[in-house]
């Protein structure tokens, strides 16, 4: 049986280290590919920790950190995240942003990432937030990493309501797996409206 807990801000400090190899565990895998930073895992972390209106989402099978989910008011979100939005005439005080949702692979198929979506969405509505948001990376349809059974998430996360808006793009960088060194990459938001979310 899979536990799901939900804790705030600097509540989650006795789980940075397991999040932390969560993260580079689950990311390495394509569309990801991203060759693992203790450095930069510790730093990003470190933000959220700090942030007292950040959430995360936990999923444990007995002490062992299976799965985890995070957010935070995209104003307290670092500038690449918060731009597109600005640029765009959004209020990003009105925005809840989701960080990420990983989930070791055998743990999938079981509803947890349905779970996460609810917990994080259940955390905007009751804070009155007008948008939930999360980005993802797009990558090439040929790209030579991609594996033949490659399922993209879209359609699961269209079934969740939520919306891609090609129009709210940003940029960010990390190394990829073989690479000597960090690239940028394209990544898209996805929304689901709670309100008017404008500015």
């Amino acid at each position: 049986m899979v536990d799901i807990t939900s804790l705030q801000g600097n509540a989650i400090a006795g789980h940075l280290d397991a999040l932390a190899e969560l993260r580079i565990r689950v990311f390495r895998d394509f569309p990801y590919l991203y060759d693992g930073d203790p450095a930069y895992e510790a730093d990003y972390l470190r933000r959220y920790a700090e942030c007292p209106d950040s959430l995360f989402v936990l999923a444990f099978d007995g002490e062992t950190l299976v799965g985890a989910a995070t957010g935070m008011p995209l104003r307290d979100e670092c500038d690449e995240f918060r731009a597109p939005f600005e640029a765009h005439g959004y209020d990003v005080a009105r925005i809840f942003y989701y960080g990420e949702s990983v989930l070791l692979l055998e743990y999938r198929g079981q509803g947890i990432g349905k779970a996460f979506m609810a917990e994080r969405e259940r955390h905007a509505t009751q804070a009155g937030y007008d948008l939930v948001a999360f980005c993802a990376v797009q990558r090439e349809a040929d790209h030579p990493a991609r594996p033949a059974s490659y399922q993209p998430l879209d359609g699961f996360w269209k079934q969740q309501g939520y919306e891609r808006h090609p129009e709210l793009t940003t940029h960010f960088a990390w190394k990829d797996l073989g690479d000597s060194h960090e690239s940028e990459k394209p990544m898209t938001f996805w929304l689901k409206a709670r309100g008017e979310g404008r500015a």
